[in-house]
C-alpha cells in the first residue's frame, strides 16, 4: 500500500529473473467516465495492515500455483486524479500463459478479498462505492460490523 505515485517500471524490475521468459503487468487506472457519469477524482481508503497481509497472501497463492513465478503488487490510497494508477501488478514466469493467468488471478483476488474502499467524486456529487467488487455499498465508507456502521 502506498500514498505515493506508483512506479510500475520499478515493480517490473522487482520480478524480472533470469528464469523468466515473460512478465505480465496489470495497471488499474482512474477513468473519467463510468456509465456516462464524469468522475473528477477518486479517494481510496484501506485497512492497511490487513490489506498488505491479504496482498502477501495473494502473492503466496500465485507462487503455489505457479512455482517459478515472481509477484509484485502495490495499491495506492488517498486522492487519485484521472489516469493515475490505482493498482499495479507484475508477474514473471517462464512462459507467457502462466504470466497472464497469474496476473489476472491477482487482480481478481484483490477485488475479492483486500479491504480497500473507493469514493467516487463526480461532477454532481460523491458516493462511497463500497467493496472492490462493488456488490456492497458502504455509504459511510466503511463495512458494517455486527450490524452497526463504522464511523
Amino acid at each position: 500500500m502506498t500514498e505515493k505515485e506508483i512506479d510500475f517500471q520499478e515493480l517490473v524490475r522487482q520480478v524480472i529473473h533470469p528464469r523468466s521468459g515473460a512478465v505480465a503487468t496489470f495497471l488499474g487506472t482512474v477513468r473519467e467516465l463510468t456509465n456516462g457519469k464524469r468522475t473528477l477524482f477518486l479517494e481510496y481508503e484501506a485497512y492497511v495492515e490487513m490489506a498488505e497481509k491479504k496482498m502477501r497472501q495473494i502473492g503466496d497463492e500465485i507462487q503455489e500455483q505457479f512455482p517459478e513465478s515472481n509477484v509484485a503488487i502495490v495499491h495506492r490510497i488517498g486522492r487519485l486524479d484521472i489516469s493515475d494508477i490505482a493498482v499495479a501488478i507484475a508477474v514473471s514466469t517462464p512462459h507467457r500463459q502462466e504470466a497472464f493467468a497469474a496476473c489476472r488471478y491477482a487482480i481478481e483476488r484483490i477485488k475479492e478479498m483486500v479491504p480497500i474502499w473507493k469514493k467516487e467524486h463526480w461532477e454532481d456529487g460523491s458516493y462511497w462505492v463500497g467493496d472492490q467488487l462493488e456488490t456492497t455499498c458502504y455509504p459511510q465508507g466503511k463495512p458494517i460490523l455486527g450490524g452497526q456502521e463504522n464511523d
